[in-house]
């Protein structure tokens, strides 16, 4: 088979689906594999290393598509991108499938059998596929990073002849995969480090990495194990104990989602008004509605001398593993697929498979978003 891995079509995308090592393995195989010239470049894969791996190295999109039936790509497809993929071939990207309904449709009506890696399910045999907790691992790390970056303060205690300097506090909301790294990250740089969760379960996590959990409500999550929502109550609740806990800490970094969902607010304005100035907020769901409620999408908003960061895409600034980490998500996934000849099989009845595919065969075959599904099938 013929797979083809194109520059990733946002500006702003620095990582690239597929690492040299992970074209080596389909190379290995015995697919032919064509890279875009420079698409590994800004994540330090040079072209020579594609090479080396046995890639071809095409002129630009039109050259790599060419013949290709199988596309690998971290984010969505722009539409220039679709047009040029032939009818039947198989796409793997992050499509964000439920709130882009317009690319929904132009990968159905262009014949492409799209995967949505956002859609593989949390179980633990698709574990080893999982573009989100992948990716969360690089993003929740690099807030910290981020964070130590633009505070004013240390995060280690410093024992000097000039006096004792105290650690950062830093409160993680949202104990998921991103939060827990961001914990871990946080305590390996010396952070005296709290967190909260709504799910009760996350105390055990937290406090065996060394942090204080917080004292707030708690409620069971889904079925899937992601919080859901909460009642109004349960908000104003959650916001009065964790003020407290905001308004003590140099740093706050925030990883709460919900699949298909806005995020949950759990930091006021007026909680940020309360911090000391010079501290840093991180909102990592700046771009799916906000933890904090001044954030705002790849900005930095000051509130009384506290800076709010809305960073969307912190993986990409650890461009070179989160792309090592990506690749291999994908070649687990399309191994997953593959027939004993060597081709991939698309069996809707997989739970893998079908849990991730939306488009097939020129019609939309997930149950979130076929004609007719229900506004709790859509939310499911």
């Amino acid at each position: 088979m013929r797979l083809a891995v194109p520059a990733e079509s946002s500006p702003h995308e620095t990582r690239v689906s597929l690492p040299p090592d992970g074209v080596a393995a389909f190379v290995k195989d015995g697919w032919d594999v064509a890279v875009q010239a420079g698409a590994g470049v800004r994540a330090g894969f040079g072209d020579d290393l594609y090479q080396k791996a046995g890639a071809a190295l095409a002129p630009d999109v039109a050259a790599t598509f060419q013949q290709a039936e199988v596309v690998c790509m971290i984010g969505p497809p722009s539409p220039e991108y679709v047009s040029r993929m032939s009818p039947g071939t198989l796409l793997f990207s992050l499509l964000d499938p439920f709130t882009t309904p317009n690319l929904v449709s132009q990968l159905a009506s262009g014949g492409i059998t799209a995967f949505a890696l956002e859609a593989i399910p949390r179980t633990t045999l698709a574990q080893s596929m999982d573009v989100l907790s992948s990716q969360a691992t690089a993003g929740g790390y690099a807030a910290v990073l981020l964070a130590a970056s633009e505070s004013p303060r240390f995060f280690p205690m410093f024992v000097t002849a000039a006096g004792t300097i105290p650690p950062s506090k830093l409160l993680v909301l949202g104990v998921g995969v991103a939060g827990l790294q961001a914990i871990a990250t946080g305590r390996r740089l010396g952070a005296q480090v709290s967190a909260y969760d709504i799910r009760p379960e996350t105390r055990e996590q937290v406090e065996s990495l060394g942090a204080r959990f917080v004292a707030a409500p708690t409620e069971q999550g889904d079925d899937s194990g992601y919080a859901k929502e909460v009642s109004v109550d349960t908000q104003q609740q959650q916001h009065a104990a964790l003020a407290p806990h905001v308004a003590a800490a140099d740093v706050v970094i925030t990883t709460a989602q919900i699949p298909g969902r806005p995020a949950p607010l759990l930091v006021t304005t007026a909680m940020v008004e309360a911090m000391k100035p010079g501290s840093i907020v991180v909102d990592m769901a700046a771009g799916t509605g906000g933890n904090v409620e001044p954030s705002r999408p790849d900005e930095t908003v000051l509130v009384n001398g506290v800076r709010v960061l809305g960073p969307t895409n912190l993986a990409a600034s650890v461009a070179a593993d989160a792309s090592r980490m990506f690749g291999r998500n994908l070649i687990n996934l399309i191994k997953h697929m593959k027939s004993d000849d060597g081709t991939i099989t698309v069996d809707l009845g997989d739970e893998i498979t079908g849990g991730c595919c939306i488009t097939k065969d020129g019609s939309v075959v997930h149950p979130r978003l076929r004609p007719g599904a229900t506004e709790e099938t859509r939310n499911e």
